[in-house]
């Protein structure tokens, strides 16, 4: 009981939290056909399993006009009913309480979906969506507010314990609230007690149909981070009115517009840990009603600490949880050290969502899998019924996942590494200073693995006839994939280098620099950041239309925009490489097939690997038990590696 703050319960009106972690609102993309799905009775009830004080599910659409992304909960149709109710039963087996959280997205939409014109207080277009809205009518007001109602109605039916309000960072009522987006001259819009008025119109309805039976709170954005947008003093001000209704038991903090700066609401390990704090801070300080406090919290020693500070009474913690659905219940056992501490690298939480894509978690592979009885998954809860030897070559992502998923069976697991430490490429990327978080993957892995009692043999390099006289009965190769020198470069090009090399110290770029950039990710990026904090002058230089274009997925991007002009970094985009003798780099812009040529000092290849297979070919020729994962099969990102490690070392 380390942490007593956060083991304190909290009376949120009708509602008693037995600790202050709360499982905050985040979208999954787990709906079909617009009702909720096994999957989230499943994923909530695995969050409230692991000691979470409350849950509060993704938003429930209030409205037809509201239909922002294709898997939507569309809460104002009764067929949703059925999946509430197994929802809170998955959570409240639990003795949790879960609360749902509704919202109409308005101008931060698009009609693809629903076919209809999207409803918004201006015609004001969203940046991102870019759509010219309809500006609502008095009528279409009040259709809102009667859909609020009705979902709140629904939510009851379906056994919630509360309701929360989205009125922050993709909302109706945000962009009423916002200067920036209520352009009105009515009693909606101009004071800001005019810009409230929906939202607590909106209030008054849903605690009309829940009564005093059940919770209701209200989300706001602290800073929206935009010209013309709502400022900390304003939310100040909105949290003054909402006490003042006294129809509301808890303010929830959000910070940034999700469709103007989400990249500071789902922020990645570029953005500090608790970066939004003084939000709930200077919320907290001026009302009295409790206050969730958001923003990156990654152990419950920085959650412990915001409560302890009295910057908030509550903390929403979502990628911990994500990552470890037991995030709280090792936390109170004073199990610190093992938990699975997020890496906010955004690549299968954020980044799915923006592909259109099931949540998951690049660590976690069974994130997203909650509901599933796979084979995989029968095979985690039945012990086989001979356990063998297993011999693990390769000590990266994929080697040591693969480990642990087998000596989670009751298999006997060795793990060969021929460097003297494990992590493999993550490790490297780890090295880049603004990428350290990245190493937590690994750091996890080894917690589980010493947990588990896996062996790992470091600086030995493993070959055919090694395996022969370890005898094991099963071997998984994870040799990983290493740097392949493109056509294009003369071989004996000595100012030629790849990334890894830069950040092992085996190579020591100087002067100009270019970094050609053929993947599209943190690569070319982080080693051109390392470069300039060193001194050199450096270009980056792409064949597609934007450098690192992937960063956008993971919400990097701008910031690194921003880093990379600070910096002094240049970003040119459209340029393949054609050849390079040692002093001059041919290249042609193929937009228009003209040719250029750069003389640099130094060029670093952030290019495409090959795999390293020899061992897994070799050793299936000679009819071993083997099989291979990860960038050995084929050269990918990291959670590919953890996903295929999981299947091979359940499946043995």
């Amino acid at each position: 009981m380390a942490y007593r703050y956060l083991w304190t319960p909290l009376e949120l009106g009708p509602v008693t939290t037995r600790n202050r972690i709360v499982f905050s609102a985040h979208l999954t993309n787990y709906a079909r056909n617009g009702k909720p799905t096994e999957q989230h009775a499943a994923y909530y009830g695995a969050r409230a399993a692991g000691g979470a004080g409350l849950i509060i599910t993704e938003e429930h659409s209030t409205h037809p006009t509201d239909w922002p992304y294709e898997k939507l909960i569309h809460g104002f149709h009764r067929d949703v009913i059925p999946g509430y109710r197994a929802m809170t039963d998955a959570v409240h087996r639990h003795r949790v309480p879960i609360f749902a959280q509704i919202n109409h997205n308005g101008g931060q939409a698009s009609s693809m979906f629903s076919r209809l014109p999207v409803w918004a207080p201006s015609a004001v277009a969203d940046p991102l969506f870019r759509e010219v809205p309809k500006a609502v009518t008095q009528s279409e007001i009040d259709e809102i507010i009667a859909g609020y109602a009705l979902v709140a109605e629904h939510c009851a039916e379906g056994g919630f314990d509360g309701i929360e309000l989205q009125c922050s960072h993709s909302s109706i009522v945000r962009g009423f609230l916002s200067p920036a987006t209520n352009k009105r001259t009515d009693s909606y819009g101009g004071s800001l007690f005019n810009r409230t008025t929906l939202m607590l119109q909106i209030v008054a309805a849903v605690r009309k149909v829940i009564g005093s039976r059940m919770a209701l709170g209200v989300r706001i954005c602290g800073d929206e981070l935009i010209e013309g947008g709502t400022t900390i003093n304003d939310a100040v001000e909105i949290a003054k009115l909402v006490e003042a209704s006294g129809q509301v038991d808890y303010i929830n903090t959000s910070i940034g517009v999700a469709t103007a700066s989400l990249f500071m609401i789902e922020a990645s390990m570029h953005i500090p840990p608790n970066y939004a704090m003084f939000i709930p801070s200077a919320l907290r300080k001026a009302v009295e009603l409790p206050v969730v406090g958001v923003g990156r919290f990654k152990d419950p020693l920085q959650a412990e600490r915001a409560l302890a500070e009295g910057h908030c009474d509550l903390v929403g913690i979502v990628r911990g949880q994500i990552a470890d659905a037991d995030f709280a219940a090792k936390a109170r056992a004073g199990a610190t050290d093992d938990i699975r501490l997020c890496l906010s690298c955004n690549q299968e939480c954020v980044g799915r969502m923006g592909l259109n894509r099931w949540l998951g978690c690049i660590e976690n592979p069974r994130t997203g899998r909650e509901a599933e009885r796979s084979a995989a998954a029968l095979a985690i809860t039945h012990k086989p019924s001979k356990p063998k030897r297993v011999m693990v070559v390769g000590a990266g992502p994929a080697g040591l996942q693969a480990a642990i998923a087998a000596a989670r069976n009751g298999h006997s697991v060795t793990v060969y590494e021929k460097e003297p430490h494990a992590g493999g490429q993550v490790r490297l990327a780890a090295s880049v200073p603004n990428r350290a978080e990245f190493g937590d993957m690994i750091r996890n892995q080894l917690t589980e693995c010493k947990r588990l009692g896996i062996a790992i043999e470091y600086g030995v390099g493993v070959w055919p006839g090694f395996v022969d006289e370890q005898r094991p009965d099963h071997v998984i190769v994870a040799t990983g994939a290493e740097p392949q020198r493109p056509w294009w470069a003369a071989a004996e090009a000595h100012n030629v280098c790849d990334v890894r090399d830069v950040l092992t110290g085996d190579a020591d770029p100087f002067g100009d620099v270019v970094v050609i950039d053929e993947v599209g990710f943190h690569q070319s990026t982080s080693v051109a950041e390392l470069l300039a904090d060193r001194g050199c002058t450096v270009e980056v230089i792409t064949n597609g239309m934007v450098v690192g274009q992937d960063l956008g997925i993971t919400l990097d991007m701008e910031n690194w925009w921003m880093r990379a002009s600070a910096k002094g970094i240049t970003q040119t985009v459209e340029l393949v490489p054609m050849g390079m003798d040692g002093v001059t780099l041919s290249l042609l812009h193929h937009p228009t097939g003209t040719n250029v040529t750069r003389t640099p000092d130094w060029v670093v290849l952030a290019t495409h690997a090959s795999p390293v297979e020899w061992l897994y070919l070799d050793l299936k020729a000679a009819g071993r038990s083997v099989e291979r994962i990860g960038d050995c099969v084929a050269p990918r990102r990291a959670h590919a590696a953890v996903v295929e490690g999981e299947r091979a070392g359940a499946s043995v």
